[in-house]
């Protein structure tokens, strides 16, 4: 579906093996405090932040406001894995990168992928989905996975505890203090889920209509809700067809529901035709793949957001 072209990949290791000749302490021109921690994105980012406080320096490779999906790694980039101390990453088809510049390194990270501390599910096309416009039989047999994997309160539960264990082998010292923080944030995300759990317990297996992207399915799959959407989650195509939206239009009236959904960053244009084509409104839901400059400078968390979303779907299914 992303198919990266050979010339990025060509660009990539040219790159890694400029920066490869500039010796560590060359690069690294700021001195270091505690260890150095990178995430490819927000989840990963904010998650070792509620883990470490202030022993260690986390930052983020997707800059704010950015669409993760069309992101490519800057050189500086590349230099910032090399030298932090743990990288995290999601490890879908969107970071194939990732690995090349992993393999291509003479000092070895710690890694932590996302991915693998979780129950994978496969993206899907349900129907009324648009598909992607270069799809073929042989391309639809290919084995896709999700990447939003923290869209699930569980499974950022599961990668909280994964990123604690890496901190804590590279810092033993503060392990006390890291394991309190991974303890008590992850008691907070259980509660949260527990409340997603009790609210659509009250409705008869709700269902969500998303006019955009849908990068929740692991989200429904934990509390087992219905949904429809105009794309899956990583596609590409931004351009609906007239029977994607009339298929949307018509579940709205035949469920009758009030809210039709986007994401984060999108001009929501698919949503609103359909909520002026009957009589719904409009919300976003936030996937937390990344967030915006002012949320970002203003300290806004994964939490907040998901507990934004839990105050939306309140008001949406009332």
């Amino acid at each position: 579906m992303k198919k990266w072209i050979s010339v990025i990949f060509m660009l990539l290791m040219s790159l890694l093996m400029i920066t490869a000749c500039v010796s560590k302490e060359e690069i690294n021109l700021n001195e270091k405090k505690g260890l150095q921690i990178v995430s490819t994105v927000f989840p990963g980012y904010d998650f070792a932040k509620q883990i470490v406080g202030d022993n260690a320096e986390v930052s983020m490779l997707l800059p704010p406001g950015v669409e993760s999906h069309s992101y490519e790694p800057s050189p500086q980039d590349i230099i910032n894995i090399q030298n932090s101390d743990i990288f995290i990453y999601v490890g879908g088809e969107s970071e194939q990168w990732v690995d090349k510049i992993l393999d291509s390194m003479d000092n070895k990270v710690i890694t932590v992928k996302m991915m693998d501390a979780v129950q994978l599910y496969e993206e899907e096309i349900i129907d009324g989905m648009q598909k992607e416009q270069d799809s073929d039989d042989e391309a639809s047999e290919e084995h896709e996975y999700d990447e939003h994997i923290w869209t699930s309160l569980k499974n950022a539960q599961n990668i909280v505890a994964r990123i604690n264990e890496a901190v804590v082998s590279l810092d033993s010292k503060n392990k006390s203090v890291y394991d309190k923080n991974t303890k008590s944030y992850i008691e907070k995300l259980d509660n949260l889920d527990k409340e997603f759990e009790n609210l659509f317990k009250t409705f008869e297996k709700p269902t969500l209509i998303f006019g955009d992207r849908f990068p929740f399915r692991y989200f429904v799959e934990d509390y087992k809700l219905d949904y429809f959407a105009a794309f899956p989650g990583c596609s590409s195509e931004t351009e609906p067809s007239a029977s994607t939206i009339a298929f949307l239009i018509d579940k709205v009236k035949e469920k009758s529901l009030n809210t039709v959904f986007y994401i984060e960053f999108s001009n929501h244009n698919i949503a609103d035709t359909i909520a002026e084509s009957t009589g719904a409104k409009t919300a976003m839901l936030h996937s937390c793949h990344n967030i915006s400059k002012k949320d970002m400078d203003s300290g806004v968390s994964y939490y907040y957001l998901m507990e934004q979303n839990y105050e939306t779907l309140k008001g949406a299914l009332q």
